[in-house]
C-alpha cells in the first residue's frame, strides 16, 4: 500500500504548479469585518473605508473553496486529500504554515492561488495516529504580481491508530476516612506523614485506629525524610488503570524510618536502589506520594520571562467555531463536537488560520497598528479546546536592517499548541 500510495504521490509532484485559480469573491470589507470581529483585532488599519486593508493573515482566506467546492481537476492538494482517503489516511490536521507576505490586500482585488506538491512522507506513527505529512507550496497574485507565499503542511492520519492518551483526572480517589485523612493532608502540603502510636512510639503504615503493637488508639504522626530503598516492584502491563499510562511500575518501598509503603514510581529500578519521594498534585483534592532515584529528578525550568506582555485567550466554543467560518475553513473537526471526536479527537479545536490570525494580533497590539508583518512561520502542537485558555508570549530574538525577529509560543494546558517566528518592519 505505501509503495502504490507514493508511486500517485510522485506522478502529483512531477506536474509542478498547478494552473492558477481565482478566488470565489473579491477582497472584500464584509469578510474583513468577520474576519476582525470572530478574531478580536481591532486595528484602525482594517476599518471599512477608502483605506481600508485586509490582514495579512487573511492571505489564505480569498481563496478557501467553501462549504461546498467543485475542486478543479489537478488541484495538488486535494488530489493528494483522495489518494490517502482512499487508503484510510480519512482525517486531517493542519502543522505548519509558514507564510510570506509582500503587501497588504485592498477591497476589491481579485486574488489568484497557483499550489504544487512538494512531499509526501510517511507513514509515521504520531500521537492522533498513523499518517503521512503532505507539504504544498502556495502562491498568491493580483493580477501577474505576487502578493504572498505559503510553505503549508497538514496531517492526513487513520483516526483510531493513535497512542492513548491519559485523562488524569480520570484518576482513582483513594477512600480517605479519620485514620488516613492525616495522610492526604500531608501529601496536599508535600510532606510523607506516618502514623504513629503515641503510647508507645511504634510507627506504622498503613494507618489504622489501633496501634498492632499495645492496642493504643492514641494516633499522631511524625513527617518523614522521604527516603527509603526498594524492597520489592511489579511492572503492570494490564488492565488499564484510569489516569494512568501503561505500562505502570509499582513498588513497596522500605523507608528510612522502618515502615513499608507501595507507591507508584517513574524510573527504571531495581531492588535495593534508593529511591525519594515526589509529590504529584493531580487537582485540587488530590496529591500522590510517588517514588523516583535522586538523579531522576528532573531540572528546575528557570522562571519563564516574555518581552510582550503575556495575553490570556479564553477558549470557547463560540471562539473556536465563529473564527473556523471567518476563515472560510469547513472542515467538520473545528465545527461539529461528535464529528471532531469521530476523527480522534477530545473535541473540536481551532484551526490553524485562526492560531495565525491570533499570533498577528498579540505582536500587533503590542507593537503598534502600523507594524507591518513580513513573515510568519508557524508551527501547531497541543490542540487548542473549547473551555482551556491559550496563553501568547513573546520575546524580541534580533532586529537587523529594519527588520524585528519575534518568537511567539501560545500554551494551552497540555502544552504548546503554537511556536511561531515572525518579521516585522516596526512603526
Amino acid at each position: 500500500m505505501t509503495d502504490e500510495i507514493l508511486e500517485r504521490v510522485e506522478e502529483i509532484k512531477a506536474r509542478g504548479f498547478a494552473q492558477a485559480r481565482e478566488g470565489n469573491d473579491p477582497v472584500n470589507e464584509p469578510m474583513i469585518r468577520h474576519w476582525t470581529e470572530a478574531i478580536g483585532d481591532t486595528n484602525p488599519r482594517w476599518t471599512p473605508g477608502p483605506d481600508c486593508e485586509a490582514p495579512p493573515a487573511m492571505a489564505q482566506v480569498w481563496t478557501m473553496p467553501g462549504l461546498n467546492p467543485e475542486r478543479p481537476p489537478g488541484e495538488p492538494l486535494w488530489d493528494t486529500m483522495v489518494v490517502l482517503d482512499g487508503a484510510g489516511y480519512t482525517s486531517v490536521l493542519g502543522t505548519n504554515c509558514d507564510q510570506t507576505y509582500a503587501r497588504t490586500l485592498r477591497p476589491g482585488e481579485r486574488v489568484s492561488i497557483s499550489s504544487r506538491l512538494e512531499e509526501v512522507v510517511g507513514p509515521k506513527a504520531t500521537a492522533v495516529g498513523e499518517g503521512y505529512f503532505v507539504t504544498t507550496r502556495n502562491t498568491w497574485t493580483v493580477g501577474d504580481e505576487e502578493v504572498a507565499s505559503m510553505l503549508f503542511r497538514v496531517l492526513k492520519f487513520k483516526p483510531g491508530t493513535g497512542r492513548p492518551t491519559v485523562d488524569r483526572s480520570k484518576t482513582v480517589r483513594p477512600l480517605v476516612n479519620r485514620d488516613s485523612a492525616f495522610f492526604w493532608e500531608g501529601t496536599a502540603k508535600g510532606e510523607l506523614r506516618i502514623q504513629k502510636c503515641n503510647a508507645c512510639g511504634v510507627l506504622r503504615h498503613p494507618p489504622g485506629p489501633v496501634c498492632p503493637s499495645c492496642h493504643a488508639m492514641d494516633r499522631g504522626y511524625v513527617v518523614a525524610a522521604g527516603r527509603g530503598h526498594v524492597h520489592s516492584f511489579l511492572t503492570h502491563h494490564a488492565p488499564v488503570v484510569p489516569g494512568k499510562q501503561l505500562p505502570l511500575t509499582l513498588a513497596l518501598v522500605e523507608l528510612d524510618e522502618g515502615v513499608r509503603m507501595v507507591g507508584e514510581v517513574d524510573s527504571d529500578i531495581a531492588i535495593g536502589d534508593v529511591v525519594e519521594v515526589w509529590f504529584d498534585r493531580i487537582d485540587d483534592d488530590l496529591t500522590l506520594a510517588q517514588w523516583r532515584r535522586p538523579g531522576d529528578a528532573p531540572e528546575a525550568k528557570p522562571e519563564e520571562t516574555s518581552d510582550l506582555p503575556a495575553w490570556e485567550l479564553p477558549l470557547t466554543p463560540t471562539l473556536v467555531v465563529s473564527t473556523a467560518l471567518a476563515t472560510r475553513d469547513f472542515q467538520d473537526v473545528h465545527h461539529d463536537r461528535d464529528l471532531a471526536q469521530g476523527h480522534g479527537s477530545k473535541d473540536i479545536f481551532l484551526n490553524i488560520l485562526t492560531t495565525t490570525g491570533f499570533v498577528h494580533r498579540f505582536v500587533t497590539d503590542w507593537a503598534g497598528p502600523q507594524t507591518q508583518i513580513l513573515s510568519c512561520a508557524l508551527r501547531l502542537g497541543a490542540p487548542a479546546h473549547p473551555y482551556d485558555t491559550l496563553v501568547f508570549t513573546g520575546d524580541v530574538v534580533s532586529e537587523s536592517d529594519g527588520v524585528t525577529t519575534i518568537d511567539v509560543t501560545g500554551k494551552v494546558s497540555l502544552g504548546n499548541h503554537v511556536n511561531a517566528r515572525l518579521e516585522v518592519k516596526l512603526p
